[in-house]
């Protein structure tokens, strides 16, 4: 499922992670990793190999644990949404798990359709917050501001409305090639007539921004007719 929106799934009931891994990889949207438990996933949030854009965290684990979890992954920074599954429903804890950090709160027995559209318009609404924070390569890439930052060079890189939307599409697409066509129709519209030069220009200039070596191309890549971020590149 290269390509997916990686989502990591936390809790102890194996049947339940295997249902909602199941189900977020219906269509292909996203892909689930998993977590038995809390510890497990704070390993893998923090260790710097994966990326997640969501948490459904299953509070079957228990609940003062999975608030203090949530509050501590705050503390440590991490900004994506966090959404928990709980059997409880009472007001005091639904008001508890959101103070701890918590973005939203769903109680079981759940409909999966209701969860997965939570879960978009949680995404949706941190990729426009200014939190909203994605590594590719040597950079921080912050949509909502239209910019990239070089950490170790301490470098503002400024984007226009089309490169920040085309670097939002090729990321979300992971390890998947976007062909020219495709790109076309989502960052310029399916009626906006704009010729293949365009995207071209604009993939030229936006190269000339991020690649660190002028010579060789290490992060916006051409493969498969169309394009990929290469997240590692020029590390």
């Amino acid at each position: 499922m290269a390509g997916g929106r990686p989502i990591l799934v936390v809790g102890d009931d194996v049947a339940l992670r295997q249902l909602l891994g199941e189900q977020l990889e219906v269509d292909g949207e996203f892909v689930p990793h998993h977590a038995a438990s809390l510890a497990e996933a704070e390993r893998k949030i923090t260790s710097g190999v994966n990326r997640f854009e969501a948490i459904l965290l299953d509070l079957g684990l228990s609940l003062s644990d999975g608030r203090e979890f949530c509050r501590r992954l705050r503390t440590l920074g991490v900004k994506m949404p966090i959404i928990v599954l709980t059997g409880s429903d009472a007001e005091t804890d639904v008001v508890r798990g959101l103070d701890a950090g918590a973005n939203d709160y769903i109680s079981k027995p759940f409909r999966m359709g209701e969860l997965l559209a939570r879960l978009r318009a949680q995404l949706r609404g941190f990729e426009n917050s200014d939190d909203a924070a994605f590594t590719i390569g040597p950079y921080q890439f912050r949509p909502a501001v239209k910019q990239l930052w070089d950490v170790a060079k301490n470098k503002k890189i400024r984007l226009t409305e089309k490169e920040v939307a085309v670097l939002k599409f090729l990321y979300r697409a992971g390890d998947r090639p976007i062909s020219r066509a495709e790109l076309l129709q989502e960052v310029w519209g399916y009626n906006a007539g704009v010729s293949t030069h365009t995207l071209e220009t604009h993939i030229y200039r936006l190269r000339q921004k991020i690649e660190p070596d002028g010579e060789r191309t290490q992060i916006l890549l051409t493969e498969g007719g169309g394009y990929r971020l290469n997240l590692a590149g020029g590390l």
